[in-house]
């Protein structure tokens, strides 16, 4: 405990203090060995589906804690490769980021549907694969927000991924395509059994709230 007050510095006494008055605990999902039986066993979800989850959560050093860690590493299309991984050019190789989840233990790796084609064959099977449908791109000026498929499910569950990601960019003026498309990619991921994780953030300039921009403190 220490070392994680160490790490906290000035924020410890808030983020380790803190009580919520809003939401009574008795109402959480805690992470647990069972969170699978325990809260997905109930949903619709198919039982591939089911086993998909259960591989994740199972996986790596928090295996059957109910916790997750996941290696995301999708920057090389979101950012370009080059102003990504030119700090450790090692990782320009597909391999090597794979290697790193393996080696830190991570329940799963997520990345682009190119990093994790190229060395599917070898590694789908040593540790679970999260491939992200959709990404950004910040070479166009003046930049836009709009998060566009460079994937399809299919190519995913072919290469033996446990789940399929996407991103939404809520607020932004193509909020509503990419819910719509990303919700049929979910449907269609469930009916081949695979996990979907969808990572969500603000992209409005209109959204402020105490001075703060959540159109650039999302990232």
């Amino acid at each position: 405990m220490n070392k994680t007050v160490e790490l906290l510095g000035d924020k410890a006494e808030y983020l380790l203090s803190h009580t919520c008055k809003t939401i009574d605990k008795s109402t959480l999902h805690l992470p647990s060995p069972h969170t699978v039986e325990e809260v997905w066993v109930a949903s619709d979800r198919n039982i591939p589906t089911l086993n998909s989850l259960q591989r994740l959560l199972g996986h790596g050093r928090l295996g059957g804690t109910g916790y997750v860690s996941i290696l995301p590493v999708d920057q090389g299309i979101e950012h370009t490769a080059g102003a990504s991984f030119a700090p450790n050019p090692i990782y320009f190789d597909p391999e090597n980021i794979v290697r790193l989840a393996i080696e830190g233990g991570c329940n799963g790796v997520a990345s682009t549907l190119g990093v994790l084609g190229a060395v599917a064959r070898r590694y789908a099977h040593k540790i679970p694969f999260v491939v992200k449908i959709n990404h950004n791109e910040l070479l166009t000026y003046p930049n836009s927000y709009d998060q566009v498929l460079f994937g399809s499910v299919e190519q995913a569950w072919e290469m033996g991924a446990v789940a399929v990601g996407a991103t939404i960019y809520f607020g932004s003026a193509e909020s509503r395509r990419q819910l719509t498309e990303i919700a049929a990619a979910f449907e269609h991921a469930h009916d081949l059994g695979m996990a979907t994780i969808l990572w969500c953030y603000l992209r409005n300039n209109a959204f402020k709230k105490d001075g703060v921009d959540y159109h650039n403190a999302a990232d």
